[in-house]
Order: structure tokens, then C-alpha cells, then sequence
């Protein structure tokens, strides 16, 4: 993925926030499982799409690499629409460990708080 550029660090306004919040998810299907391959991995990136536009959230960048509350959200969503629509997906216990890392990509210091 590129480096992210000045308008990616824009500031997010509400009537009462003003905010720059940048988060890098990094999510692993349980156990390993290679599924996050072909139509697996192009119907995961419609779901994250969906809730993008639902939540009014900005994508900066997407990547869906097969060995790899927002991540609860998308893994939830995910999950479920996924095993409908891929019953093989059904016979695995689960899709996502219970864990994700998540960060904070921003580079604002302390002195600008």
C-alpha cells in the first residue's frame, strides 16, 4: 500500500467534533484457513464496502490478503453472509479468531492536542 497523502489526514467536522482518526485493521481467518480467496474475498470486500456507506466511514485503502467495533462489525457481518452465501464455509466452527490489531495511523503530537 502507497503512503497516505495530505488529504488523507483531513479533518473530520461535526457540529460538535472536529477529529483525524486513521485506523489500520489487520483481521486472521481461525485457525489460518486460506478463505479469503476469489469469490470469498470479492463478496468480504462488498461487505466492508456496505458498511463504509452505512456508517458514513471514509476508505482510504482496502486489502484483502488470503493468509491474513469496526473489525467486530465487519467480522460479523462478514461471517454471516459469507456462510449463507458459501455453505462449505458452514462446516468450520468459526471464520475469525477472536482477536484483530488495530492502530492508529495519525500524526498529530501532543502539542496539537
Amino acid at each position: 500500500m502507497s503512503k497516505l497523502s495530505a488529504e488523507d489526514y483531513e479533518y473530520r467536522r461535526t457540529e460538535n467534533s472536529v477529529s483525524d482518526l486513521i485506523y489500520h485493521f489487520v483481521f486472521v481467518p481461525k485457525r489460518r484457513k486460506p478463505v479469503l480467496i476469489k469469490e470469498v474475498a470479492g463478496k468480504l470486500q462488498e461487505i466492508i464496502f456496505e458498511l463504509v456507506k452505512e456508517h458514513n466511514w471514509r476508505l482510504i485503502a482496502l486489502e484483502i490478503i488470503p493468509d491474513q467495533q469496526i473489525a467486530h462489525w465487519v467480522k460479523g457481518r462478514a461471517s454471516s453472509i459469507l456462510r449463507k452465501e458459501f455453505p462449505e464455509l458452514k462446516k468450520l466452527p468459526t471464520l475469525w479468531t477472536p482477536t484483530y490489531f488495530v492502530a492508529s495511523t495519525g500524526q498529530v503530537s501532543t502539542v496539537s492536542l
